[in-house]
């Protein structure tokens, strides 16, 4: 198995945890005390790498452009915060440990001081750079604000077809037969059939009557297609956020140089 040296440039690499998925990129690395083997990895992670989380690194390995650890993308998502400027105290230390479930131990435990490649930090109040070379700067930071958006479920809609009753009222035209006596008088044209009978007589003669009634037949006829569609409507939301902003200022009598 390939091992990490100072000859590997953890800087700027992208961190993955031990399945292959990416945890983040590594903008600093804290050694041990005694060693100095790399420890600890600050990692921008979260939607937009703008959260610097502390992920433990030793035993991790090179895997092409990439540097892999041997915990996974979860552990990471629920680590406790740390400020990432100076040293780890010792609680913050013991935090970490019982997170990511390493043995915490005072001696020989990680003290997080920087690695001598890693980028220079935030200097401490009366700390200065103690070599020939003396740098007198400070490093001012500030924080973006860097905006996105982040896909959620908003609600539900089902389409669902149910019965309704009603009562429907229409006029419907009926006939129905009616008898009426008709009278004729006699006349040399029906005189004959007039006198074809007995001359006084009893007789009856039945006619039958129909009328109409109304028939109602119910069928079932298609009225329309109805499905559900989605349209996307944008709006423009205003968000509003603090950030922090570091300010430089002097302090102290300014005394002649004899």
């Amino acid at each position: 198995m390939a091992q990490t040296t100072h000859a590997y440039d953890f800087h700027g690499r992208t961190l993955i945890d031990n399945s292959g998925e990416k945890i983040g990129k590594v903008e600093e690395v804290y050694t041990d005390a005694e060693g100095g083997q790399p420890e600890w990895a600050l990692v921008h992670t979260g939607l937009f790498g703008t959260k610097k989380t502390f992920v433990p690194i030793r035993g991790a390995r090179p895997e092409g452009e990439d540097l892999r650890v041997g915990i996974a993308k979860d552990q990471v998502k629920g680590a406790p915060g740390v400020e990432s400027d100076g040293e780890l105290s010792e609680t913050e230390e013991r935090q970490l440990f019982e997170h990511y479930g390493v043995p915490y131990t005072t001696e020989g435990s990680t003290t997080a001081d920087r690695d001598a490649a890693a980028p220079t930090g935030r200097v401490d109040g009366d700390s200065k750079a103690g070599t020939s070379g003396e740098d007198h700067a400070m490093t001012r930071s500030e924080e973006e604000l860097h905006v996105g958006t982040a896909r959620h479920e908003r609600a539900r809609v089902r389409l669902r077809k149910y019965v309704v009753t009603e009562q429907v009222q229409q006029t419907v035209p009926v006939q129905r037969e009616e008898v009426r006596i008709e009278r004729e008088p006699i006349t040399d044209e029906n005189r004959d059939r007039a006198l074809a009978g007995p001359e006084i007589t009893e007789s009856e003669h039945e006619v039958v009557l129909h009328e109409e009634e109304p028939v109602v037949e119910k069928r079932t006829v298609p009225k329309e297609r109805v499905r559900l569609d989605k349209d996307v409507v944008t709006e423009e939301r205003e968000i509003s956020e603090e950030v922090r902003k570091e300010r430089l200022d002097t302090d102290g009598d300014e005394r002649p140089l004899n």
